[in-house]
């Protein structure tokens, strides 16, 4: 029991010495310290702190209109909205006028070798020169078409709701549908449904506007098309068919 006492007296005294030899550092606070990098929680991406960056100005803004340095068609400062969620946005909508060069661009007319015809009589603008007027007037990548929501299937039709989007801005919203009659052509109807969507947005833009105007359209087919009597190869039946006058019928139809 002495040796153990003994242990125990020598064991105290030991930490009392440590403790007194403890030397307390000072304690540096630092006020207003920030990290090099800080990462946005909301869209996840990565801003360094001794990096500036400009806001984007306003649609009709004066910031914006001396942001127009470029003398294009465009102006992406004035057009791109962040934190915009195109799925449910009407971010820019009827802010302002485009400029008056790309208005001209939208609005020019057609010309008569543009317009095609479909059997049953009804004019129309292949959905590949939608693309195009598009591209002449905002550019390649300066609009969009974002989709509103799930494909809807009606017997043998797809559909899907998609909105136009220019610039930033949100331009029209249209259902595209398609009709499909094979599983495997799924993939070709979703596209052909985004086409009709284009198309139908596109109206409000006055692209191609002349094909919806009765009196144009009058004109047109009693000038440049021809309606006949077509027989089908095969089945045999007979049908009145449209064409344009500067086309002959194909296999299967032919006039008899």
């Amino acid at each position: 029991m002495s040796g153990l006492c003994r242990l125990t007296q020598l064991g105290n005294v030991l930490s009392v010495g440590v403790s007194q030899l403890k030397v307390r550092m000072p304690i540096k606070r630092i006020v207003n310290a920030q990290p090099a990098e800080t990462k946005k929680a909301e869209t996840g991406q990565v801003v360094r702190n001794d990096e500036t960056k400009a806001p984007v100005p306003a649609f009709g803004s004066t910031e914006a209109k001396d942001h127009d340095l470029s003398g294009s068609l465009f102006n992406p400062a004035e057009g791109y909205l962040q934190g915009s969620e195109w799925s449910t946005s009407f971010a820019g909508m009827a802010t302002q006028p485009f400029d008056p060069r790309i208005s001209e661009i939208l609005m020019s007319p057609l010309t008569e070798s543009e317009i095609e015809i479909k059997p049953d009589g009804l004019l129309y603008l292949p959905e590949i020169k939608y693309r195009r007027i598009l591209n002449r007037a905002f550019g390649p990548g300066g609009w969009g078409l974002v989709p509103r929501g799930a494909h809807s299937v009606a017997g043998r039709t797809l559909s899907r709701e998609y909105a136009l989007i220019c610039l930033g801005r949100f331009i029209s919203q249209a259902r595209g549908e398609q009709d499909y009659f094979d599983e495997g052509a799924l993939a070709t109807a979703t596209e052909g449904c985004k086409s009709n969507a284009l198309v139908r947005c596109c109206k409000d833009l006055g692209v191609a506007s002349e094909l919806w105007d009765p009196s144009f359209i009058n004109q047109f087919k009693a000038k440049y098309c021809v309606e006949e009597w077509v027989t089908h190869a095969v089945k045999g039946n007979k049908k009145r068919m449209w064409r344009l006058k500067t086309r002959q019928w194909e296999y299967p139809w032919a006039k008899k």
